[in-house]
C-alpha cells in the first residue's frame, strides 16, 4: 500500500511540477537549488537540475516567471520571481483542481458521470464502449 501511495504521489508531482514551482515562487523569489531543495523537503521527491532548469526556462518563456542575476554573493545565482501572469495561472489552476477533486469525490458517491467531468471542460462527449 505504501508503495502504491508513493507511486501516485510521484505521478501527481511530475504532472504538476510546473505549478508546484510557481506556488513556491508565490511565497518569495528563489534560485534553482532552493526550488530543488524545497520540493525534496516538502514532498520527499527529488527532481534534479536537468529537470528543474529547463522547466524554469520554459516558464520564463511563457511569461509566468522572470529571472535576475543575484551578484551579491560569492557565487552568482539566477533568482526567479513569479509574474502577474504566473499568479493568474496559479489562481485558475487552484480553481480547476478544486473542481476536479470535488468531482472525483462525487463519482465515488454515484452523483456524476465521466461526461459531467470531462465533457464540459474540454468540449467533448465521453462515450461508453457501446458508442453511447
Amino acid at each position: 500500500m505504501e508503495r502504491q501511495l508513493r507511486e501516485v504521489q510521484n505521478k501527481l508531482m511530475r504532472g504538476l511540477l510546473d505549478l508546484v514551482i510557481l506556488q513556491f515562487l508565490k511565497s518569495h523569489p528563489m534560485h534553482g537549488y532552493q526550488i530543488i531543495s524545497s520540493i525534496r523537503k516538502n514532498f520527499g521527491v527529488y527532481f534534479g537540475p536537468s529537470t528543474i532548469y529547463p522547466l524554469l526556462s520554459l516558464l520564463e518563456e511563457k511569461g509566468y516567471v522572470e529571472s535576475n542575476w543575484d551578484l551579491t554573493n560569492q557565487r552568482p545565482r539566477k533568482v526567479y520571481t513569479l509574474t502577474g501572469e504566473g499568479e493568474g495561472l496559479l489562481s485558475c489552476t487552484e480553481n480547476s483542481l478544486n473542481v476536479i477533486c470535488h468531482k472525483l469525490v462525487s463519482i465515488g458517491t454515484g452523483k456524476l458521470s465521466l461526461n459531467d467531468i470531462f465533457g464540459k471542460h474540454v468540449g467533448m462527449t465521453v462515450k461508453g464502449p457501446n458508442g453511447r
